[in-house]
């Protein structure tokens, strides 16, 4: 949780927001949070809000045919009473390689036996990154629908909106 300003922090903040300007074509975003006028200093302008500093969209749900992990499923995989098989990390990646990587790595996983893993898609600049958008939708493709069961957001301390619990299916024997 955030702590509020100090009044001297808000003095500084105001100092700084004043010296920035909107790009050519830009237009000012109305401020989230306004600063006391009895904090700022009488011989600056009021304080401009920051380009990018504003709340992000409300995230709408990414997957569209693939379902989510069973709740007590999911349960166990955050709490490590399931076992996470392997970790992914797609950070750095363009959307081709990531797909590919993704793919390649689901099937070691499957082929291994594993149940549950784990991969980290990050959520790029403002919460809203492409390989976090993509990845349900290349995790509902008809070709890995023998392979994966389900697809969860992470527990936050396996990375929370940046990455996905993705849960796998049994693999048949013979």
């Amino acid at each position: 949780m955030k702590r509020p300003l100090r009044p001297d922090e808000v003095k500084i903040w105001g100092m700084v927001a004043a010296t920035v300007h909107p790009r050519a074509g830009r237009q000012i975003p109305k401020a989230d949070v306004e600063l006391s006028p009895a904090v700022t200093p009488a011989h600056l302008p009021p304080p401009r809000p920051v380009a990018g500093l504003t709340k992000p969209p409300p995230r709408s749900k990414p997957r569209k045919d693939l379902d989510g992990i069973e709740p007590n499923r999911r349960h166990r995989i955050a709490r490590a009473r399931e076992e996470i098989g392997g970790r992914l990390d797609l950070h750095g990646l363009d959307q081709a390689r990531a797909r590919a990587v993704l793919e390649g790595f689901l099937a070691r996983a499957w082929n291994n036996g594993w149940r549950a893993v784990l991969v980290i898609t990050g959520k790029g600049v403002q919460g809203d990154g492409v390989l976090k958008r993509r990845a349900p939708e290349w995790l509902a493709a008809p070709h890995l629908a023998h392979i994966v069961a389900g697809i969860s957001d992470a527990a936050r301390h396996h990375g929370g909106a940046g990455a996905l619990y993705v849960a796998l299916k049994r693999k048949p024997r013979g």
